[in-house]
């Protein structure tokens, strides 16, 4: 598995264990005080590596190991080459050694500007872009051009939206009426079709039976092959997809499996295709370039370089799963040491490990809130917030996306007005917000966030499930990449499956707060405890992020995931696409708003071999579905090259460049 070795380098394992082969014998003989011509006299096997300038002693050793190689028979010159830098020399040689003597000598010809960064061509361009991004969303020293980063939704596709959501909900009805008429239809059900009891209506009220009935049978089912896509392989820069098909219309899809399923016509088609691929038991899927999946780092992609010695090695000592909540006995040493990482990482006081990210919203909002208490929530907030605010019992206040003018008047009329009816002080009022908005790709509005809730005396719980470990310069996410102390934020929430590799989600706080988490919040009290082999992928990901496994990877992979992301989204931009979201954010979403074109656009870049996150009603607003596309820093420019050509294919053919023309896009 391949790792990032640079901006643009990627570089086997194996390639990598010599080379630190090799570092550790230089180093070794350089302690001695060898020389190595004497070394190669002796046994015309030591390891050297020249580097830099190359020094007259270093020519002269090196004809020397040039000579010892032509008297050995298992040792082959393959080149020798020189590189002029400047007024220094350097001396570039490769030599091939048989596997039962040492590799002699190894040296990497000095790369190129375009070689070391694949964005050589657009560098300042992107930075540019991302600058003014940043100088306007994140330090607002800068104003907004609104033509840039706001579109206003055509009239046309509007209107055309509307109209088709009404045809489609008309005829579904008409189509359910004419079924149970004549008691025929791909959903009518009879107990004694299906052998069970409950399937007879005249005994027992329908379990299912409301307008998302309605919306599943005849809205989604039609286009449902768009999504739950089942996979074969890691979830890294290409992915592997099972093909299915369905023999009902789209009611049910089931997988492929062999080609022998097939008649021999159809199964050359799929033999003969561009993406064809098989995996185990000749089961038939298609290779995509993944635009889909949280893989911000990559770590999906070198995860046998990165983690797996780690991850690997901790189910030497300790089991899969605790088979307990941490209340009870599911805490083991690896659960604290992804607790202090992650504090230290986030500049809290302690930290909370819990097993789904989900669930680190939807239980510990309602162990800090409860009746008599406040929550103002932003109102593009995930739907786990919004679970946990509703399920805590407290009073719930809306404020439009990012307009901290809008909060600071939510904030005012509640200290002014107090509590319904009693016209009591609230008990605590509480603002959540989220880092990166994730069917926005848009930044929070920290800074001014802060300031307000400072001044009203409000706590502030942020959600950074999408920038950590993804944003910010050594990945601290939207405080870093804002300027945010972290001490002016109260509760700290995020997530380990989109920038390290794993599951669950975590709380940093204060220690007065992750102690009382402990004892009150469901998901540390009843939940089964987070399994220790993801315990230590998270403690191996973190580490190599922050550099402690004495390498430079994680900041390559937070270099590359940013220039991945602004290359990507400055070149949907330039197509003409309504291109939603910031600079420096690696979730680029653009517009499709017809229905007709959400399933469409899934369908034709899958045919192209892209495997891409389309999202609708009722994930988005009715008029807002859009595809969303996942960066991630194992993404290559080549790759992200080949994706833009296609996209650009898929645009036109569906006409959604709405920033070039309105009308029809």
């Amino acid at each position: 598995m391949p790792f990032f070795n640079g901006a643009s380098t990627i570089v086997d394992e194996p390639s990598m264990d010599k080379l630190k082969a090799d570092n550790d014998l230089a180093n070794m003989n350089k302690k001695k005080g060898t020389s190595m011509d004497s070394d190669m006299d002796n046994t015309c096997g030591s390891t050297a590596i020249l580097s830099g300038g190359s020094t007259e002693a270093d020519h002269e050793n090196l004809s020397q190991t040039e000579e010892c190689s032509e008297t050995s028979s298992d040792v082959d010159v393959d080149e020798s080459s020189q590189t002029e830098t400047g007024s220094a020399t350097s001396t570039t040689t490769t030599i091939a050694v048989s596997a039962s003597v040492p590799k002699t000598l190894t040296k990497t010809k000095p790369k190129s500007k375009a070689e070391s960064d694949p964005y050589a061509d657009v560098r300042d361009r992107i930075e540019a872009l991302s600058l003014h991004s940043r100088m306007v969303h994140a330090h607002h020293t800068q104003e907004e051009d609104n033509n840039a980063t706001h579109q206003s939704v055509p009239f046309f596709a509007a209107w055309t939206t509307y109209l088709s959501y009404a045809i489609l909900i008309f005829v579904g009805h008409v189509r359910d009426f004419c079924a149970k008429l004549c008691g025929q239809g791909r959903y009518v059900v009879r107990s004694e079709d299906t052998g069970c009891p409950a399937d007879d209506f005249t005994k027992y009220a329908p379990l299912l039976k409301s307008f998302e009935v309605l919306f599943t049978r005849r809205i989604y089912h039609r286009i449902q092959d768009a999504w739950n896509r089942p996979i074969s392989s890691n979830p890294g820069a290409k992915v592997n997809i099972l093909e299915r098909i369905s023999q009902d219309g789209n009611k049910t899809m089931e997988v492929l499996g062999t080609l022998d399923a097939l008649s021999q016509e159809d199964a050359n088609i799929y033999a003969k295709g561009e993406y064809f691929a098989t995996v185990s038991g000749d089961r038939v899927t298609r290779r995509c370039l993944n635009l889909a999946s949280y893989n911000y780092l990559g770590f999906a992609d070198d995860w046998n370089v990165t983690c797996r010695e780690g991850v690997m090695g901790s189910l030497q000592s300790l089991p899969v799963s605790m088979g307990s909540s941490r209340m009870e006995c599911g805490t083991s040493k690896l659960h604290h040491d992804v607790e202090e990482i992650v504090a230290k990482f986030c500049g809290q006081d302690d930290a909370m490990a819990v097993n789904m990210g989900f669930n680190t919203n939807a239980t510990t909002i309602p162990a800090l809130m409860g009746r008599g208490d406040l929550i103002i929530s932003d109102e593009l907030n995930h739907t786990s917030i919004v679970n946990g605010a509703r399920t805590s019992g407290s009073a719930i206040r809306c404020f439009r996306h990012n307009d901290t003018n809008h909060l600071e008047e939510i904030l005012k009329e509640a200290i002014v007005l107090g509590q319904p009816r009693t016209r009591r002080p609230w008990g605590k009022i509480m603002v959540i917000v989220e880092g990166i908005y994730s069917m926005e790709g848009e930044f929070c509005d920290l800074r001014n966030i802060v300031k307000v809730c400072k001044e009203y005396g409000a706590y502030i719980y942020l959600d950074e499930a999408h920038s950590i470990g993804a944003t910010g310069p050594s990945g601290k996410g939207i405080l870093e990449y804002t300027g945010v102390d972290p001490k002016d934020v109260d509760i700290m929430m995020g997530t380990f499956t989109k920038s390290f590799g794993g599951m669950g989600g975590y709380i940093a706080s204060s220690k007065d707060v992750i102690n009382h988490l402990r004892r009150k919040c469901a998901a540390s009290s009843y939940h089964n405890s987070l399994s220790p082999v993801v315990c230590q992928q998270v403690i191996s990901s973190f580490k190599v992020i922050m550099g402690l496994d004495g390498t430079n990877i994680g900041k390559q992979k937070i270099t590359a995931l940013r220039d991945n992301s602004n290359y990507f989204r400055m070149r949907l931009c330039d197509m003409g696409l309504h291109v939603l979201g910031h600079y420096d954010s690696p979730i680029c979403p653009i517009m499709l708003y017809n229905p007709a074109k959400i399933s469409a656009f899934s369908r034709e870049c899958y045919k192209r071999g892209l495997a891409v996150c389309v999202v609708g009603f009722p994930a988005t607003p009715i008029l807002m579905s859009r595809a969303r596309f996942c960066i991630s820093a194992g993404h290559t420019r080549e790759d992200l090259d080949v994706a833009l050509e296609k996209i650009e294919e898929v645009a036109d053919l569906l006409m959604i460049r709405y920033a070039k023309n309105t009308f029809f896009g």
